[in-house]
C-alpha cells in the first residue's frame, strides 16, 4: 500500500511537471525603461591613440587644462574631487606659481592651533581638493536626497567610462517619449540608467570663457572635462605605456638575440 501511494504521488508529480513544461508560457511585459535607454555614443579621444588602440596615445595638455577649468567652475559645486592633491596639477601643465594660488583659493579643515576648535585655513599644494560638503547627510539634504558621487575614479567606474560621461553630459536635450511622464525633481536623459537623472543639466553653450579661445560648445566642455577626468582616473597611463611599449621592443630584440645564437650553436650541425 505504502509503495502504491508513493509511486501514486510520483507520478502526479512527473505528471505536473511535463504539463508545466508545455503549457505556453506568457510573454514578459516589456520593461519601458530598457526600450528607451540607450547606449552610449562614441566619441574620438586622443589619449586613447590612432584607431582607438590605446597604445601611442598621449593626453593634450591643453584640453586637460580647459576640463580642470570646467570642473573647478561647474561640476566642484557639487562633485568632489578627493585623490587628487593640488600639486598634482603640475602633471597637466600648470606650474608652481599656478598651483599655489590655486590651493590659495580654496580653504580645507583645520585645528585651531590655540583652542583646539575646527577651522578653516587656504590649502597648501600637499593637500588634496576640498569636499564641497562636510558630509554625506549635508550632500543629500543639498541635491534633493540624491548624493554627487567623486569623480576622481568616475571613468574607470563606469562601464565605457568616458564615453558614457560624455553622452550623459550631452544628452540633456534629449526630449522623453511621448507619454513618458518624468518624475518631479529628476530630469530625462536616455544615457543613464533610469533614464531619469537628479543632476539637472550642467552645462549650457558658452558658461565658462577658455583663456585659449576655444568655442566653449556643450561637446567641446564635455569632451575637455571627460578628458581631464580620464586623467583623475589614470595619470599614469602615459608612462605606463611607455614602459610597455619599451618592454615589446626589449623583448623583441632579445628573441631576435636568442634566435641568432641558436643558429649559430647550431650551424655546424649535419641535419
Amino acid at each position: 500500500m505504502v509503495r502504491f501511494l508513493g509511486f501514486g504521488a510520483g507520478l502526479v508529480f512527473v505528471i505536473a511537471l511535463l504539463v508545466a513544461a508545455l503549457l505556453p508560457r506568457e510573454d514578459v511585459p516589456a520593461d519601458p525603461i530598457k526600450a528607451i535607454h540607450e547606449h552610449a555614443r562614441s566619441a574620438h579621444w586622443q589619449h586613447d591613440g590612432p584607431l582607438g588602440m590605446g597604445v601611442f596615445g598621449t593626453y593634450d595638455r591643453a584640453q586637460l587644462q580647459r576640463g580642470f577649468q570646467v570642473y573647478k567652475e561647474v561640476c566642484s559645486a557639487c562633485h568632489g574631487l578627493r585623490l587628487v592633491a593640488f600639486r598634482n596639477l603640475s602633471e597637466i601643465g600648470f606650474s608652481a606659481a599656478e598651483v599655489k594660488a590655486l590651493a590659495k583659493a580654496k580653504e580645507v579643515p583645520s585645528i585651531n592651533p590655540q583652542t583646539g576648535e575646527a577651522a578653516t585655513r587656504p590649502a597648501l599644494p600637499s593637500d588634496h581638493w576640498p569636499n564641497p560638503f562636510p558630509n554625506e547627510v549635508a550632500a543629500r539634504a543639498a541635491n534633493n536626497n540624491a548624493l554627487p558621487p567623486d569623480l576622481s575614479l568616475i571613468i574607470k567606474a563606469r562601464p565605457d567610462g568616458q564615453n558614457y560621461v560624455y553622452s550623459l553630459l550631452t544628452g540633456y536635450d534629449k526630449a522623453p517619449p511621448k507619454g513618458f511622464d518624468v518624475p518631479q525633481g529628476l530630469h530625462f536623459n536616455p544615457y543613464f540608467h533610469s533614464v531619469n537623472i537628479a543632476m539637472a543639466k550642467p552645462l549650457n553653450d558658452g558658461q565658462v570663457s577658455y583663456a585659449d579661445g576655444t568655442n566653449a560648445s556643450v561637446d567641446q566642455m564635455s569632451k575637455d572635462v571627460v578628458a581631464f577626468l580620464r586623467w583623475t582616473s589614470e595619470p599614469e597611463l602615459e608612462t605606463r605605456r611607455q614602459v610597455g611599449v619599451g618592454a615589446i621592443i626589449f623583448l623583441g630584440i632579445l628573441s631576435l638575440l636568442a634566435f641568432l645564437t641558436y643558429r649559430r650553436v647550431w650551424a655546424g650541425i649535419a641535419h
